[in-house]
């Protein structure tokens, strides 16, 4: 377990075979950046991808296939061994969650995250059904329902 940015940066030395588990999702942000960086280009590597990836994402770009991508500047090219367990997910689907946003009723919701034509379907059943203003960024514009 590594609890700071340095001790992080020590797994880089701790000798092969070894698992880094990051939970940072999608591979956005967050130490796995760093490991990504290092380990990617290794055809001896593994990186398993769990859970959804959002369209636009690194997690994304590299499950689609990329062969090289930019990671911190750098272009990074995607020789390691890609495998994917999609199964798992920490998300609720859309019925739970407009249960508990229904339970406390927020004066307004702002959809920041996730792929953007899901993101306007999920406002406007809340709109529509719980009756809370709901407004949806993406990262080209933003809509208000």
């Amino acid at each position: 377990m590594t609890e700071t940015r340095d001790e992080s940066k020590r797994i880089n030395q701790v000798p092969a075979p070894k698992i880094i588990i990051a939970g940072s999702g999608m591979m956005e942000g967050g130490r796995i950046i760093h490991h990504a960086l290092r380990y990617l280009s290794d055809p001896r590597n593994t990186l398993m991808i769990v859970g959804y990836q959002s369209v636009g994402t690194l997690g994304r770009r590299i499950i689609d296939g990329a062969r090289s991508v930019e990671i911190l500047g750098e272009k990074v090219q995607v020789k390691c061994e890609i495998r994917i367990m999609s199964a798992l997910s920490a998300h609720g689907d859309q019925n739970k969650l407009i249960d508990w946003i229904s339970v406390g009723k927020p004066k307004r919701i702002l959809f920041n995250h996730g792929d953007p034509d899901a993101s306007v379907i999920l406002a406007k059943k809340i709109t529509t059904d719980v009756a809370i203003p709901t407004e949806v960024v993406d990262r080209a514009m933003t809509t208000t329902l």
